[in-house]
């Protein structure tokens, strides 16, 4: 290993261990010295920050590489269990943004807790929350990422219940805690399965293990990318078992921009990091794509009824990371990345300024006539849309012999152009505004062309494609997407224009209720495994001692 290689590894580690050694002070210290916490979880978070710019830049003068610190051999030929760091452009890609974003949570956390009887355990355990989360993305060994996957749940469990006397706040972190525990369980597993098969738990050595395989993938490593799809699934809050993401928001405003921006987009950081069993298992595949879609359609209609700002942001959430899976099922680990890396950026900026939100709808703004559907309208759009796109697409050699999943992408964002100009046309009374609307559509197909170009040049060699198929399955799949995209803009065009008519009335209301389906798994669930009661309030507890007293 040369050495900014060795350099970027060692700094690698050194980014969570700022923040574990920051959210290790004692519980009665951060009790009674809540605003050093806060600054000491602050200072931490940056330092990790810096941390993680050293290793980009350590990194872009080396190579991929493993650094072990220590190894411990596990019994029955599973390999190894060792604490080590494993640097390649989607760790450094995610140690950025995921140390960047905490450091911004923390700042903000500060000034938002300020005052609060329990402040001090908060930073107390968003320090091991980021820890914890920074040791999944530079763990080199299997059997440390499986770990570090766990603590992150357990101590977002503690951040989620911060209050524990709002019985809606302890029932979603219920559901959250059983969905994560499932997803635990799968997710070891699938290692065992790997380790018992490849004989090692090193992500170094099972990349060059799974790039010299020829023929079918063993039945085991089948049965380990079908339990990753689990695992992956419950992380990221998919159908059906989405409804926890959503309810989560009684936590705080800096909790939720964290587990947004951050958390939830672990499910498909585990695809891509598993890419070289991920990507010879088309069942896996297939069925996270069927998963991501069926999630990102639900949600994307149930988001447009809401009334709440943070509401509303969850079932976005949720819908991107039905998309986000989506693009994985199809093998676009590159686009994927780049959704990622996007989403969480804005997702972090949108909770974090939610507040100020309500000032924007309260604004005053221009308001146009309703002219109603024009079917004819729509289609000249959807026709344009595609038209622009795939031009785009072929001056970057974008073809569906080389590449038919990332056609499938371009059709979805022909789709989202056709939105535009559309909305364009609704409202512009000039040809010179149309003509602009044709122009910015062209620039965003361009600009989403060129980012996937750059992150395919970045992360040459950190994943290993998805086998190409051209088989039945895989077409029907194809289609269903792009059907499945057409009928959102379709129902959103109806829910704008028909919004007067009782059966599109009684649709908003049934969306506006997610369709009833975490009602469901909620009674399930409260039947089989009840969520824990609820903290007395501090006012109700004091009350009660006082009557104790009085009698």
């Amino acid at each position: 290993m040369n050495a900014p290689t060795s350099i970027a590894a060692a700094l690698a580690l050194v980014a969570p261990l700022c923040l574990l050694l920051a959210g290790l002070v004692p519980p009665a210290w951060a009790r009674s010295k809540p605003v050093l916490v806060a600054r000491l979880n602050g200072a931490a978070a940056w330092l990790a920050f810096a941390c993680a710019l050293a290793v980009a830049f350590a990194y872009a003068f080396g190579s991929a590489r493993t650094w072990t610190l220590y190894s411990l051999e596990m019994p029955g030929r599973l390999g190894a269990f060792s604490v080590g760091a494993y640097v390649n452009a989607v760790t450094v890609i995610m140690l950025l943004l995921v140390s960047l974003v905490g450091a911004l949570v923390s700042r903000y956390a500060r000034n938002y807790l300020d005052g609060e009887p329990n402040q001090g355990r908060f930073h107390q355990w968003l320090s091991l929350t980021l820890a914890a989360i920074l040791s999944l993305i530079v763990a080199s060994n299997l059997m440390m990422f499986s770990l570090a996957w766990i603590a992150t749940s357990l101590s977002l469990h503690q951040l989620l219940m911060f209050y524990r006397e709002r019985p809606a706040a302890v029932l979603a972190a219920h559901k959250k805690f059983v969905a994560s525990r499932i997803g635990d369980l799968s997710l070891l597993v699938a290692i065992f399965l790997i380790g018992s098969t490849l004989h090692t738990l090193e992500f170094e050595q099972m990349y060059a293990a799974m790039g010299t395989l020829h023929g079918p993938l063993p039945v085991a490593l089948q049965w380990a990318a079908m339990l990753i799809v689990v695992s992956a699934a419950l992380k990221s809050a998919q159908f059906p078992f989405h409804g926890w993401l959503v309810q989560v928001m009684e936590a705080p405003t800096p909790v939720s921009a964290l587990l947004h921006a951050g958390i939830v987009n672990a499910g498909a950081f585990l695809v891509v990091r598993m890419s070289p069993i991920m990507s010879y298992s088309e069942l896996a595949l297939g069925t996270l794509a069927v998963i991501g879609l069926v999630t990102m359609a639900l949600a994307s209609l149930v988001m447009l009824t809401q009334t709440s700002i943070k509401v509303s942001l969850a079932w976005s959430t949720t819908a991107q990371m039905g998309f986000m899976l989506l693009e994985c099922g199809l093998g676009l680990y590159t686009l994927a990345m780049l959704h990622l890396v996007a989403h969480s950026l804005y997702k972090a900026h949108a909770f974090l300024a939610s507040g100020s939100g309500v000032d924007g709808f309260r604004a005053p703004a221009i308001s146009y006539p309703d002219a109603g559907f024009r079917p004819a309208r729509l289609i000249a759009a959807l026709c344009t849309g595609i038209l622009a796109t795939l031009a785009v697409a072929a001056v970057f050699g974008i073809t569906p012999d080389q590449q038919p999943a990332l056609v499938t992408a371009g059709a979805i964002v022909a789709i989202a152009v056709s939105q535009l100009l559309l909305q364009a046309a609704e409202v512009a009374r000039t040809a010179a505004l149309l003509a602009r609307s044709f122009a910015l559509s062209v620039l965003v197909s361009s600009v989403y062309f060129a980012l996937h170009a750059g992150f395919d040049w970045m992360l040459a060699g950190s994943v290993i494609p998805a086998q190409a198929s051209n088989g039945g399955f895989h077409v029907a799949l194809s289609l269903a997407v792009v059907m499945v995209f057409v009928l959102l803009l379709l129902i959103q065009q109806l829910l704008r224009h028909a919004a007067g008519s009782p059966r599109v009335g009684t649709l908003y209301v049934h969306l506006y209720n997610g369709l009833y389906i975490d009602v469901f798994f909620t009674r399930i669930l409260q039947r089989l495994w009840p969520s824990p009661a609820p903290a007395p309030r501090v006012n109700e507890t004091r009350l009660t001692e006082v009557g104790h007293e009085l009698k």
